[in-house]
């Protein structure tokens, strides 16, 4: 992947980063995206560490003027855009009766209308590239049920169907896949790492007996972006342990309390 160009957004932590510094072990230059300035860049010195090259936005894609905006900014960085890794999402987990309409709708913007924004904007540099690629960083809860995760769950599977959808519209030119990330130790599951007993569950609900870490995504984003997964389009890898049907919940009260 030597010489091609990548955006990664959500880059300042978790699966980001670690997607942000395996595309440059891959010999990639990577525009990396989110909010805190301080720490993209130390995910900035360790790209730069790797002799690749990387440009620095601090941006929040909440925005979509803001999410479509890194599209032109890598090309004028770096001159063209091989691939758009779209991590920015997540939603807290709520009881059923205590989400809102409004969360929802908030979750899907975060999760989806951030992806789309940005991919939209891409098309048109994407397309004079040989080798396009756009992933999509969705959960196993996108298509398994989990107590206490309506709306990211929900959210997580439009985004999935998302990406089936804009393959079909964006072949053969742009290659889209997802990734259905299984329980990742990243720090929206430091309430999990902080109590045993729901860690008990958490790797006793998967078969390989452990939580997944952010460099297990990150090896999926290469994949899914190299001509190593050039014949791979429309498709959501489930990188998650072999979880089937997570039979942990979050901790929070039942809808009769």
């Amino acid at each position: 992947m030597t010489g091609q160009v990548a955006i990664v957004t959500g880059a300042g932590r978790g699966i980001g980063a670690a997607s942000a510094v395996g595309l440059a072990e891959a010999g990639a230059d990577v525009l990396i995206s989110a909010r805190t300035t301080s720490q993209l860049d130390e995910v900035a010195e360790r790209i730069r560490a790797l002799g690749r090259r990387v440009h620095v936005v601090a941006a929040d894609v909440n925005d979509l003027d803001q999410a479509a905006a890194l599209a032109d900014e890598a090309v004028d960085h770096f001159g063209k855009l091989n691939i758009v890794v779209n991590n920015v999402g997540g939603a807290l987990p709520n009881s059923f009766i205590d989400t809102s309409v409004k969360q929802l709708e908030g979750a899907f913007h975060f999760n989806v209308s951030t992806a789309h924004a940005l991919t939209q904007a891409a098309i048109p540099h994407l397309l004079r590239s040989d080798d396009a690629s756009v992933i999509n960083i969705s959960s196993v809860v996108g298509r398994a049920a989990a107590r206490g995760y309506l709306a990211y769950g929900t959210v997580k599977a439009a985004l999935a169907h998302y990406t089936k959808l804009a393959a079909l519209d964006l072949n053969p030119r742009i290659r889209v896949n997802a990734i259905a990330c299984g329980s990742i130790m990243t720090s929206a599951l430091e309430i999990v790492a902080s109590d045993k007993n729901l860690m008990a569950e958490m790797t006793g609900a998967t078969p390989l007996r452990e939580v997944g870490i952010p460099e297990d995504i990150a090896a999926a984003v290469v994949y899914l972006s190299s001509p190593a997964g050039r014949y791979l389009t429309g498709k959501v890898l489930e990188v998650d342990g072999g979880l089937q049907v997570p039979n942990f919940s979050m901790p929070i009260p039942d809808v009769e309390s």
